[in-house]
């Protein structure tokens, strides 16, 4: 047993080693035992049997042969068990490799990340289309009830909804620090600039200007109403992310995102488009208002999907940590339909002028196309990153149709008025234009779709 032991210790041990001192070790005894080892051989026809011993050589060959077909045997098994484990490990990581690969890339993208990509992520430039859209479509709305457009106070009351947008911006990336949200978001502005005071400082700054801006148009259009409700706007904003509110860390985000820039803007930027101290609130500016703020509140639902994991982590309880990506993708395809769905009822009730209807409706494949990206790729934290800014593609598209469609429709109607009088003798045309005359003051207290069915284009 001790000099087997240190045969062992002098070959080693390896699989493939002990293998082979087995072997010789069993061909040695054979060779012995067989070569003392009479056999039986038979001669002739008869039985009788005669016994004769086998040469060594015989007995050495035949050995060789044996040890070396073990030998290739145990070669075969041992290569067979290489395999067999090799496929068990590709098995093992071929279940784990998708998430594997994606932490993966998603390291190496954010490692690779360039200081000007940051820095426009940082500034959300596609975002500012939330100021855009509201005041634009609330502009088209006043110009269909009253015929009048002010350039100036456009652009006043944009650059103040800017300012306004930015204090958002920076103040939810302030907050989101405070509670570790964003501890790891390279674009988040406090990050990058590394002063959380100073970011916080900028952005009460840019909210004081923007609100100065709004009130200056509010006084001189002489509306009070107007800046009732863009204070209840602003207010949503600041309930959504501020302390001690931060609704949106329990899921509210999106009605107040809804509120705040669908009914309490849109309808305020319609009121201050006018000279007239009191403007009617209609079934169509309800109505373009309500489209407006579904387009928003899509924008900020498809903003949350690559952050899941983060909110999570902190305790941010949004919309898609309570249900999932897959259930929120869902909510994403029901979200469009109920705009379009919208869009086709309001049309057809007239509470919408026909060209609205009809110039939104070609944005549908934009709508197909945000559903078809979500459904698609809401897994991969990489790519649905994008589902966000195609949200706002949809949100600008749709809401410049739905502001060329309230003001086609104004064109149409005075088109139709010219050519009535055109086709009228001198004292009928004195008539039409008293007629025009109050039909300017009708405007203003009447619904649209009254003067839709007074007028058919």
């Amino acid at each position: 047993m001790a000099s087997t032991f240190c045969n062992l210790i002098s070959i080693g041990s390896g699989q493939k080693k002990l293998g082979h001192y087995l072997l010789n070790q069993n061909n040695n005894a054979r060779q012995v035992s067989l070569a003392c080892m009479p056999i039986l051989t038979r001669h002739g026809f008869g039985c009788e049997w005669h016994c004769r011993r086998v040469p060594s050589l015989y007995v050495v060959q035949r050995s060789s042969s044996c040890h070396h077909k073990t030998e290739s045997c145990l070669n075969r098994t041992h290569k067979r068990r290489l395999a067999t484990r090799r496929r068990q490990c590709r098995c093992t990581s071929f279940k784990n490799g998708e998430e594997h690969l994606q932490s993966t890339s998603e390291v190496k993208t954010e490692e690779y990340i360039s200081r000007a990509t940051l820095i426009w992520r940082a500034i959300k430039l596609p975002i500012y289309s939330v100021a855009l859209v509201p005041l634009t479509v609330g502009s088209a709305a006043a110009y269909l009830q009253t015929g009048l457009y002010s350039a100036r106070r456009y652009f006043v009351l944009l650059a103040s909804s800017v300012l306004v947008i930015a204090w958002l911006n920076l103040s939810n990336d302030v907050y989101d620090y405070d509670t570790g949200a964003d501890t790891t978001k390279k674009e988040s502005v406090v990050n990058m600039v590394g002063s959380r005071t100073g970011t916080l400082l900028a952005a009460y700054m840019l909210l004081a200007l923007g609100f100065v801006g709004l009130a200056w148009v509010s006084v001189g259009a002489g509306n009070v109403r107007s800046i009732l409700l863009l204070a209840c706007a602003i207010t949503c904003g600041y309930i959504y992310q501020c302390p001690p509110f931060r609704l949106s860390y329990q899921g509210f985000g999106e009605p107040l995102c809804f509120a705040a820039f669908g009914p309490f803007a849109t309808t305020a930027f319609y009121l201050l488009q006018s000279n007239a101290s009191e403007l009617p609130i209609t079934g169509t500016i309800l109505s373009v208002s309500l489209l407006v703020g579904l387009t928003t509140a899509l924008i900020l639902f498809c903003s949350h999907f690559h952050q899941v994991k983060g909110d999570r982590a902190v305790g941010k309880m949004s919309p898609l940590v309570r249900l999932g990506t897959e259930a929120g993708s869902t909510v994403v395809k029901v979200g469009v339909v109920t705009l379009y769905s919208l869009l086709l009822i309001l049309g057809l009730s007239r509470a919408l002028p026909f060209a609205c209807m009809f110039l939104c409706s070609l944005t549908l494949p934009v709508g197909k196309l945000v559903v078809s990206f979500v459904e698609e790729n809401h897994k991969d934290t990489t790519k649905i990153f994008m589902a966000k800014y195609y949200c706002v593609r949809l949100h600008a598209l749709f809401g410049a149709a739905l502001a060329a469609g309230l003001v086609a429709s104004r064109m149409i109607v005075e088109r139709s008025l010219q050519v009535v009088c055109l086709s009228c003798s001198t004292q009928e045309i004195v008539r039409v234009d008293i007629f025009l005359r109050i039909l300017n003051e009708e405007l203003r207290i009447l619904d649209v779709k009254v003067f839709w069915m007074s007028f058919p284009t």
